[in-house]
């Protein structure tokens, strides 16, 4: 994404706040997300950083030397783009860390620091991660666009949010150019049809229970292949694999998980939809809620929770040294039926129990026998888990 791509620069508060705060405690910063999510624009919004693009030759021949490279710098806070286009690329960052103290790094990159062999060296203790994810509640708010039925349909990438006409032929070309730049550049999978068959139908089943046996067949490709792909997809974020929460007893599923596409504009494009109907609702403000769940705490530990009765929970937090937080998710809070919550109360009896739901413009506490349940609006889910 170029600054180009916007008629005016947009400013994403939030993020820039992020940055700031993480260039506080350490030098290097590793910007991870999507392609078109809005890295560089958001790079490039930063005051006082020099800019350079890494997928161009001249930048990467510059780079060759690095300490020539840091010596010739104009500025002390430098934005790296695309760096997985270099050759060593944790070497440069780490000169930079060690050697040149007043210098403050932004890369960016498509997937984990982890995910490329290129990436030689962790940079523990130099670095902070940050995920930037598809657009939430603070980014419509800067966008000036805070319409949720429009963004469940077109998604959270930017230009496809901001694009006057669905902008069908873009999500089938986004998809093209992640097997050609990240997956080929990254990972050099060699069977492309397979691949992208097996996110597709990711896409089109989101949100529900992943067995691998399911999709080895349609794809043409084993078992464990289609475990691989998986992986390979989480880590350069296409997909969210959350794992059930339990204590191992024998009446909770232990092990099948439940993999989100990563944004609700492709979860809708796969599934054929052009517009939504009511009953859409429920399950993309579902995965809404994932994606401000990520954004806010920057973790994938999120969990899930079901019983062999079929009872679910939608999302359990247990970061450690707290007990677990129910939390159920819900278009309108008057749908909400509190036996799974129960049911999963008998179990873990320990924690707070939360609808979060869209209707919620003040946050109010039902009770259900024992049972208590606190509704929120998603701001104020948010705020309880970073809290």
């Amino acid at each position: 994404m170029r600054l180009l791509e916007f008629p005016i620069m947009i400013h994403r508060k939030y993020w820039k706040k992020r940055i700031e705060k993480a260039w506080k405690s350490r030098p290097l910063i590793w910007l991870a997300g999507v392609r078109r999510v809005g890295k560089t624009y958001l790079s490039q919004s930063l005051d006082n950083v020099e800019y350079f693009d890494c997928e161009l030759p001249r930048i990467r021949r510059a780079m060759e030397d690095p300490q020539d490279f840091w010596d010739s710098l104009k500025q002390k806070r430098v934005v790296l783009d695309e760096i997985h286009r270099l050759d060593n690329p944790s070497q440069l960052l780490k000169i930079a860390a060690d050697h040149y103290p007043g210098i403050q790094v932004l890369a960016t990159g498509s997937s984990t620091l982890g995910a490329s062999g290129k990436f030689r060296d962790t940079l523990a203790g130099r670095k902070t991660n940050i995920w930037l994810t598809p657009m939430g509640l603070t980014d419509l708010a800067d966008f000036g666009k805070a319409n949720l039925k429009h963004r469940f349909l077109r998604g959270g990438l930017p230009p496809f949010y901001l694009d006057d006409a669905l902008p069908e032929r873009d999500y089938q070309e986004w998809m093209d150019a992640y097997w050609a730049k990240d997956i080929q550049e990254l990972f050099r999978l060699e069977r492309r049809n397979a691949f992208l068959k097996l996110a597709e139908m990711l896409m089109v089943q989101s949100g529900g229970m992943f067995q691998a046996k399911r999709f080895a067949q349609p794809c043409g490709v084993s078992q464990q292949t289609i475990s691989n792909y998986l992986k390979v997809l989480e880590e350069t974020f296409l997909v969210h694999v959350v794992r059930p929460f339990h204590a191992r007893r024998a009446k909770e599923i232990v092990s099948a998980p439940k993999v989100y596409g990563f944004d609700t504009g492709f979860v809708c494009f796969f599934r054929g939809w052009t517009s939504l109907r009511n009953e859409d609702l429920g399950d993309l403000w579902e995965h809404f809620v994932l994606n401000e769940i990520h954004a806010a705490t920057q973790s994938r530990t999120l969990g899930y929770w079901r019983d062999k009765q079929k009872h679910e929970i939608d999302f359990v937090w247990a970061p450690r040294g707290r007990e677990p937080m129910a939390i159920e998710c819900k278009w309108s809070a008057d749908k909400f039926d509190p036996s799974a919550t129960r049911a999963f109360r008998r179990q873990h009896p320990k924690g707070d129990n939360v609808v979060v739901a869209h209707d919620v413009e003040r946050p109010f506490k039902r009770t259900y026998g024992d049972l208590e349940i606190h509704f929120e609006g998603l701001g104020g889910l948010i705020r309880g888990l970073t809290s």
